[in-house]
């Protein structure tokens, strides 16, 4: 038997990276995985255990959509992982408005909405987490990073306070902070072996993270191993925040 046997999880960027080695392993270890990614993305998955859904987390309709889209399929909800994210390289000087919204749409409000629109399901579960995507970032800098930054800082902020308020309903809410990952944000950036080899380097195990190595930290946090984990803020980085 899995260890998510009897579970059912939403993914949120589930087409690549994180979110397709997650909803691959999840679904590996018997859970029911409802697989979400913008329309036009690649959601073909083997696993029969996952259903997928062609949604934009950013729209306003989407939390009822997609909790809705859950629950039809399965039943019941039990874990939300809050996995999408985008970025964009802008000074802050010259960042506007429409650039500085989009980063949070995506990678903040989304995560809080579909948070709140999960909620009285999770509270229902005998297992009920909410898993959020952070990054180092939430606690570094680096140059035209500033919406990103606030945005994964807020997330870390939002999932601490869930943890204080679902606690007495025995609902978890963690965020796992990734370090250097080759997933599609970043595979022009690494596709420069210069570069990726920096970055390899700032690892104290000498290499770039996986997809794989965080959606291991996410099946932990999903887990009942992690029943007395909440309001935490994991750093899956090959240690390359002991340096920062």
């Amino acid at each position: 038997m899995g260890r998510l046997t009897g579970k059912s999880t939403i993914i949120t960027g589930a087409a690549s990276g994180i979110g397709r080695a997650a909803a691959e392993l999840f679904a590996a270890e018997g859970c029911d995985v409802l697989a979400v990614d913008r329309p036009g993305s690649d959601l073909t998955f083997s696993h029969a255990q996952i259903r997928v859904m062609e949604q934009d987390i950013a729209q306003d309709e989407a939390p009822a959509n997609i909790v809705g889209a859950a629950l039809a399929a399965f039943g019941k909800l039990d874990v939300l992982y809050n996995n999408a994210g985008v970025s964009n390289s802008t000074l802050a000087a010259q960042m506007d408005d429409a650039q500085w919204d989009w980063v949070m749409s995506i990678n903040l409000r989304a995560v809080f909405r579909l948070s709140r629109e999960a909620i009285p399901h999770l509270v229902k579960s005998d297992h009920g987490r909410i898993i959020s995507t952070s990054s180092v970032m939430a606690q570094g800098t680096d140059y035209g990073l500033a919406a990103y930054c606030a945005s994964k800082s807020g997330v870390v902020g939002l999932t601490r306070n869930l943890a204080l308020e679902l606690g007495k309903f025995g609902v978890t809410a963690n965020a796992i902070m990734p370090g250097a990952i080759a997933t599609g944000m970043t595979r022009a950036s690494f596709a420069n072996e210069d570069i990726a080899a920096i970055w390899a380097k700032k690892s104290p195990l000498r290499r770039l993270g996986q997809p794989i190595d965080v959606a291991r930290v996410a099946l932990f946090l999903a887990s009942d191993d992690a029943d007395f984990v909440t309001g935490q803020a994991i750093a899956a980085d090959g240690g390359l925040t002991l340096r920062v």
